[in-house]
């Protein structure tokens, strides 16, 4: 007699009509049967791998599959898998027990399929896409206009010496325009850079004119935070210094970048200004996207938001760099890249850029 997978004898016999019937001797209980209890299972049966016998299984000549259930045997208690292991049987018949071994191996496998078995039906687990941040973009898109222009992009570190920072560009220790460049000291002579000048003054430190380049990067001050201002930023500041250059080339330059920036219908305007490494100097501002020059709360009521600040190489920053100022001349400029940005995008307030907001950030 053979119990086959997926069989179920239940407890009351009622396959035989009688309580507690007797499973006769050499009977197989297959893989996947069960047989419910309370059964006697007779001499030299064997109960295969993964069967569920719960009650009076006496254990003489009986084989029990790896796996099998078998929760009572002979007064016993015995647990989940395996009752007893193949190798411990006597069986006078080396070809059952072979077959026994036989069909517990298939039964793992079978097993072992259906557990790593994957329905190629089933939709897949979508995985969201990131994009570059709204600032990498417009940045991204600077540099390639600057490098269209014979620029290279240099880097250097953030925290910096108070010479390369400040003195080197004309600003000593009891300069007041250091006032309005409050940012955060690690030591007296160590900082973290306002600006990213001192990497122009690394280059012309380091290389011969003529020299073009621009140098992106992130900086700090003490500043207040509100729509326009935060004690994080980032710039991108431009050298270029070479025999015969004049403001007109600096104005030339701008401008183009701006309107390669914000289109051909751009209003800019150049107002004379004072930095201490730049004479003559001057702020470009553009007209404001928000009011078109009416005066609104990110204008500040003016009409026009500061872009970038720009002008001549101060003869002085020249000579502390190893330049002759008299064959030599040049022009520099710094942009806010938040400012751009937000002028390039229609936002009114920069704060949008570093909360990391996905509802504002996948809008780009």
């Amino acid at each position: 007699c053979t119990i086959y997978h997926g069989v179920t004898l239940g407890g009351t016999g009622h396959d035989t009509g009688k309580r507690h019937p007797t499973i006769g001797n050499n009977v197989l209980i297959s893989t996947g049967a069960k047989v419910l209890g309370p059964f006697k299972v007779g001499d030299n049966s064997r109960i295969g791998a993964n069967a569920v016998v719960l009650q009076e299984v006496p254990p003489d000549s009986t084989v029990v599959g790896v796996k099998a259930r078998v929760v009572k045997i002979a007064g016993q208690r015995v647990g989940p898998s395996p009752a007893y292991a193949l190798d411990q049987v006597n069986l006078p018949d080396p070809l059952a027990q072979e077959l026994c071994r036989l069909q517990t191996r298939v039964f793992a496998n079978e097993q072992k399929l259906k557990k790593e078995t994957i329905d190629v039906t089933l939709p897949g687990t979508p995985v969201r896409q990131g994009h570059r941040h709204p600032l990498n973009l417009v940045l991204d898109e600077i540099k390639e206009i600057f490098l269209g222009m014979g620029f290279d992009v240099v880097s250097g570190p953030e925290v910096e010496l108070d010479y390369y920072n400040f003195e080197a560009l004309n600003l000593p220790p009891d300069h007041p325009a250091r006032d309005t460049q409050d940012t955060f000291y690690i030591t007296d002579q160590v900082l973290l850079r306002t600006q990213t000048s001192p990497v122009q003054i690394r280059t012309m430190e380091q290389r011969n004119p003529p020299i073009r380049i621009i140098a992106p990067g992130r900086v700090y001050r003490s500043d207040a935070v509100d729509a326009t201002h935060s004690p994080i930023f980032h710039q991108i500041e431009g050298l270029v210094v070479d025999e015969g250059i004049t403001m007109s080339d600096l104005k030339g330059c701008l401008e183009t970048v701006i309107k390669r920036l914000y289109g051909e219908d751009s209003v800019v305007r150049f107002r004379p200004h004072h930095f201490p490494f730049t004479e003559p100097s001057a702020e470009v501002d553009v007209q404001c996207f928000a009011c078109k020059g009416k005066g609104c709360r990110i204008c500040k009521g003016e009409g026009w938001i500061e872009i970038l600040g720009c002008g001549m190489v101060h003869p002085k920053v020249l000579a502390n760099c190893g330049l002759d100022p008299e064959k030599y001349s040049g022009f520099a400029f710094g942009i806010g890249l938040e400012r751009i940005v937000m002028r390039r995008f229609a936002v009114d307030d920069m704060r949008l850029f570093y909360e990391n907001d996905v509802r504002f950030l996948e809008q780009f």
